[in-house]
């Protein structure tokens, strides 16, 4: 073999490998938002957040939009300042938190995830239609969006649905099955536990060895739920988060928990308190 045809050869393999590994750079540029983004909470009032993926997925649960005191004034207004919903969760039945999630279904046509006894009576009595409703309960999980996972787990609590029968006129009760909460992960496997309404339960603890949720978000209101001195037990004794985020406080005066008497609660714990007011945005 010549020098020449020795020379040239191995500079065709080398520009080979050079272009492989542009190749293998790009691809994992292309692949780095999702996996390194960050997820981004927008606190809507009561239980209700519009969560964005770190793929960019918009994911909305517990929208009590319209009757809400704290929901944010753009979005009250106009729902299309929620954006484009990917993914609509609904913890149970009860009106500040199923709240207007039939109609940003419909509006977005966008599959309601919920208990399964609550979801059939939302089709039954025509509130959503058939193809927009998915029934799962506890420890089931589905996969509704690429990279993301949302899993039901335990929550003490009760469900009902109010409903304005048409053809009367007048208020009616419906049961809506058992409450539940969501493991919800992210595409970087960023997890959150949005608790839904509970009161305390031996096997938070259970959940979250399990899990293994890195940020939990806690309702301290009383009355209906958890207090803030039974939230932060759950939290320091049993749940031990890196980080957790009170709810369903400062939207009823039944509920009247607050987020300094969490605090104080809290003092001394290595978990981060992450407090938030309504239509604050904060990125993890």
């Amino acid at each position: 073999m010549t020098l020449t045809r020795w020379l040239q050869l191995n500079c065709a393999a080398a520009l080979t490998a050079v272009t492989l590994l542009g190749l293998g750079a790009t691809a994992q540029a292309q692949t780095t938002p999702a996996a390194n983004g960050k997820t981004e909470m927008l606190w809507l009032g009561q239980a209700g957040f519009r969560i964005k993926s770190p793929g960019g997925k918009i994911i909305v649960i517990d929208p009590w939009l319209k009757g809400g005191p704290k929901t944010p004034a753009n979005i009250k207004a106009d729902f299309s300042a929620l954006g484009k919903i990917d993914l609509l969760l609904v913890t149970h039945g009860h009106v500040d938190h199923l709240g207007d999630a039939p109609e940003l279904a419909k509006l977005n046509n966008t599959v309601l995830y919920g208990p399964a006894d609550m979801v059939t009576p939302l089709i039954t009595l025509g509130l959503i239609p058939a193809n927009l409703g998915h029934r799962f309960n506890k420890t089931g999980n589905v996969k509704p969006l690429p990279g993301i996972k949302v899993t039901a787990v335990a929550a003490e609590h009760s469900s009902l649905i109010v409903h304005t029968n048409p053809a009367t006129g007048k208020l009616e009760s419906h049961p809506a099955g058992e409450a539940v909460g969501y493991i919800i992960e992210m595409e970087n496997g960023f997890k959150i536990w949005h608790m839904g309404d509970t009161g305390l339960f031996g096997d938070m603890k259970f959940i979250s060895e399990r899990y293994k949720p890195d940020l939990v978000l806690m309702p301290i209101g009383g009355n209906f739920t958890m207090d803030p001195e039974d939230a932060a037990f759950a939290a320091r004794t049993w749940i031990q988060p890196k980080m957790v985020m009170p709810m369903h406080y400062n939207s009823n005066p039944l509920t009247k928990g607050t987020l300094a008497e969490f605090q104080e609660a809290m003092k001394g714990s290595p978990i981060k308190v992450v407090p938030m007011t309504e239509g604050q945005t904060v990125e993890f």
